[in-house]
Formats: C-alpha cells, structure tokens, sequence
C-alpha cells in the first residue's frame, strides 16, 4: 500500500511539473526575446585611390536596467590604391550603466587579418589574428549612445585601427 501511495505521488508530482513548466513555457520564451536588442554599425570611407567599408551587426541581451551582454560579428574591406585588407571575426560585448545617462562597456575583439602590400617591387600577404579589448565610456540616451573606447591590447604593427582610443556611437532597437 505504502509503494502505491508513494507511485501514486511521484506520477501525480510528475504531471503537475511538467505541466506547470510546458503553461509557463511560451510566456518565458517571449520574455527572452523582449529583452533582446539589435542593432550594429556600418561604415564608409572614400579617398583618392582608396574606400573602406565596413559592417558589425550586434545582437545583446538586456539582463535588466543595468546590465546588458551580447555578441557582434565584424567586417572590414579596404583598399588604398594595390594594397587590401580584409578583416573579420567576432567580438563579445557587455554594457554597465551605474545611472541612466553613462555607461560603461568591455568589448573582447578577435579579428582574422588578412592584408595585401604592393609597392611595386614585390608583393607581400600578411594573415594573422588580431585581438583587441576595448573599454570605454559614453552618453547613452534609450538606445542610442555616444562615447570613446582604448584597445588595451593595441599594437601599431598589427592593429587595422589607427589609433589605441576609438570614439563610437551604439544604436540598439
């Protein structure tokens, strides 16, 4: 009598789970993507004998009023008379705003480099994968924020950006 009962609880337990869970699950799905914000950067460049153009769609995912994380993907085409880069790769970013106009971010860059040089001698390929860790700080107002990054890990021999401090403008939807 006592396994009976005892079966009797466990399918009886069983059931209301599982059914709690599979009521709740379509309400719990919704709120994941409520939260979920896209956004990104495009970039254009044009000179005499050179363009540049470049795409990041970013995806992230606001934890609350305060914190966000997400993931972008980057890529850069260059060229300046015969010399060409290309560059792409991914990055993870997170979002702090200890008050409602300033926030803080971390980015952790990894960029595939391949670059192409002519100067008319020789042709030189140089491919190699190129980190960057960006820190920074901006003005955000809703979804959009203005502001300047450092690449603590900035190398002038390696680094496709010009400079170790980057100013940006986010725009999350």
């Amino acid at each position: 009598m006592a396994k009976f009962f005892l079966k009797s609880f466990v399918v009886l337990f069983c059931v209301l789970t599982c059914n709690t869970l599979f009521a709740q699950n379509p309400m719990n799905r919704s709120n994941f993507w409520n939260r979920v914000r896209f956004g990104g950067g495009v970039g254009l460049g044009f000179t005499n004998g050179g363009f540049n153009g470049s795409i990041s769609p970013s995806a992230i995912y606001q934890f609350n009023d305060q914190f966000a994380s997400g993931l972008s993907l980057n890529f850069n085409y260059a060229k300046f008379n015969d010399d060409k880069l290309l560059a792409y790769g991914g990055s993870v970013l997170s979002l702090y705003n200890p008050v409602p106009y300033l926030q803080l971010s971390a980015e952790l860059e990894q960029l595939r480099i391949n670059r192409e040089f002519d100067d008319g001698t020789f042709r030189l390929e140089d491919n190699y994968w190129s980190p960057a860790l960006f820190l920074g700080i901006g003005y955000t107002d809703r979804n959009f924020t203005l502001g300047i990054r450092y690449d603590v890990l900035y190398d002038d021999e390696k680094s496709i950006y010009a400079n170790a401090w980057m100013p940006f403008v986010r725009v999350f939807f």
